[in-house]
């Protein structure tokens, strides 16, 4: 098989690479000014303009000859058709069934999926109706104020980001905490103002073996064990559970009726739209769960059927390898001018991170080319403050993503007519720069003297020529979510596809959780095992009871 960077698409992008280099964004503008009508399109509530790119009508035409001489087409169509496209550990990647409705067919080796989804659905509808009715009651015939997710990862970060984003859907539900991390000082800041009685925990877990998740659910279970309720009731009224390990839950006491399925073909970054967005639809209501799912399955219908040219994710993912491996961009910006979307950039480091950070291809030969980005950023106007200098003035080349909403869920006019005109100013800011000339002008319209103009000019000229994307969300409702993150999620498909590697495993998080097991019997024990280098060993001793400082010190 012909490795990627030896394709004839790829050596044609590799020369015009370097006849674009030196090309300012203000040249591509003048000399293409319709590119501003023609870079843009819809999906249902999501805008998007791709106009602000280091690109020209021939860069797209290279990039769709790249995408058909790795197949994409087939490959996405090999996606959709339940094929075992995760080859390292032989699953189907059919997370776009669970946005499935009644008249969808997905088939995973000829047996149609979507049955059991449905089902699953409805006995997540019947339970989410009961907690925010109160007609379910805890062990002591409460109801349930506070419900608690305990998971990490996608069991998590997923969940979390949608309840944090749709959180003015949530009124009158049971307010619904996190937990992730095995640090015990985050579950006792969610435990010590919540009531055993009005408790519920939600075990988020698909192998129900994870250290974070087990850890924590263990010291749930001792919580309520401690309020004195009957054992037996506390596993049947304040316990649910999504896992596909059947037995460790029964290990754990958590009776059939309140477990919810999780199947191998789902990958726990893609999984906020099974059952394990339980938490999501407790808190804004089954119906506009479903809705998140309508929003995300019009972005999935789009990526099937759209020939390339109006393709939205897959322009993005090629845009995304255009900048990593020809325009050499290592990070991209992800930049949410809604601070309901503050946690979108973290959920999307786990998207893409953990689906494209690979250096082997799906044949298990090292990857010569850039893969996945660094992604990272924080909500605007907060990052404006903070690293937008970098961006602005700084060395290094940030393909970002702009996101807002046109219409906000909050009554401050003033508020969001600013936010937006920093979202629209800071991305023709980043475009367009500012000259030598230009900044000398600005200075002296300011009446600086001649030297002090002079003095000042080059710590106040702005290169540009940054690019980025603006997505709009109509407003930021469950649909527009659903089909804002399924573009992600199709993008980053995108970009995978074309480097030749699997996008749905992830090895790389395996080595440093086995050796913490290790590590954590040698704090227990007080001793140091074989097998550690120097400075990792110098490092165990300083954390050892009794010494200085050391745990339990």
């Amino acid at each position: 098989m012909t490795a990627v960077d030896q394709l004839p698409a790829w050596k044609a992008l590799e020369r015009h690479a370097r006849d674009l280099q030196g090309r300012h964004l203000r040249e591509l503008c003048v000399e293409d000014p319709g590119r501003g009508a023609r870079w843009r399109g819809r999906v249902g509530a999501v805008q998007v303009d791709y106009a602000k790119h280091r690109a020209s009508e021939e860069t797209f035409a290279l990039l769709f000859a790249l995408a058909e001489e790795v197949a994409l087409p087939a490959q996405i169509a090999r996606l959709f058709a339940g094929e075992r496209i995760n080859t390292t550990e032989q699953r189907a990647v059919l997370h776009m069934a669970l946005r499935g409705d009644a008249s969808s067919v997905f088939r995973l080796d000829g047996v149609d999926v979507m049955p059991e989804i449905l089902a699953t659905r409805e006995r997540m509808r019947a339970l989410c109706d009961a907690l925010r009715a109160g007609a379910w009651r805890g062990a002591a015939g409460a109801p349930v104020t506070d419900v608690v997710n305990i998971g990490i990862g996608g069991s998590d970060l997923g969940p979390y980001m949608i309840c944090e984003a749709l959180a003015p859907y949530a009124a009158g539900a049971p307010r619904v905490h996190f937990v992730s991390n095995i640090d015990g000082a985050q579950i006792s800041r969610v435990l010590t103002p919540l009531d055993p009685r009005h408790t519920l925990f939600i075990v988020n877990s698909k192998s129900f073996g994870t250290l974070e998740t087990k850890a924590n659910a263990d010291t749930a279970k001792a919580w309520l064990l401690q309020s004195g309720l009957p054992a037996e009731a506390i596993m049947a009224r304040h316990f649910l559970a999504v896992s596909a390990n059947q037995a460790a839950l029964s290990a754990f006491g958590i009776p059939e009726a309140n477990r919810f399925p999780i199947w191998d073909w789902v990958g726990g970054r893609y999984s906020l739209w099974s059952a394990t967005g339980l938490a999501i639809a407790i808190a804004v209501g089954m119906d506009r769960f479903e809705a998140l799912l309508t929003g995300a399955r019009t972005m999935d219908i789009h990526f099937r059927d759209t020939p390339m040219p109006d393709n939205l994710p897959l322009r993005l993912g090629l845009l995304g390898v255009w900048y990593a491996d020809f325009l050499g961009a290592p990070s991209h910006a992800v930049l949410p001018y809604d601070d309901r979307l503050r946690s979108l950039p973290a959920y999307l480091q786990q998207a893409d991170m953990e689906s494209n950070g690979k250096r082997v291809t799906r044949d298990g030969q090292p990857a010569a080319w850039a893969t996945g980005p660094i992604v990272w950023g924080a909500p605007g106007t907060n990052g404006q403050h903070a690293f937008f200098q970098l961006m602005h003035q700084g060395t290094h080349l940030i393909p970002a993503d702009f996101i807002g909403c046109i219409r906000p869920h909050h009554p401050y006019a003033d508020h969001h007519r600013a936010l937006l005109a920093n979202l629209l100013a800071q991305s023709e800011a980043l475009m367009r720069g500012r000259t030598e000339a230009e900044t000398r002008a600005a200075l002296t319209a300011r009446g600086l003297d001649a030297a002090r103009v002079e003095a000042l000019t080059p710590h106040n000229v702005f290169p540009g020529n940054q690019p980025s994307t603006t997505i709009l969300l109509d407003a930021l409702t469950p649909e527009a979510l659903g089909s804002l993150i399924a573009l992600y999620e199709h993008r980053i498909f995108t970009q995978g596809a074309v480097w030749g590697i699997n996008s749905f495993d992830q090895w790389g998080v395996e080595l440093g959780k086995l050796m913490a097991q290790t590590v954590i019997g040698e704090l227990a024990a007080g001793e140091i095992g074989a097998g550690h280098d120097p400075w990792s060993a110098a490092l165990i001793a300083a954390c050892l009871p009794g010494a200085q400082g050391g745990a339990g010190a």
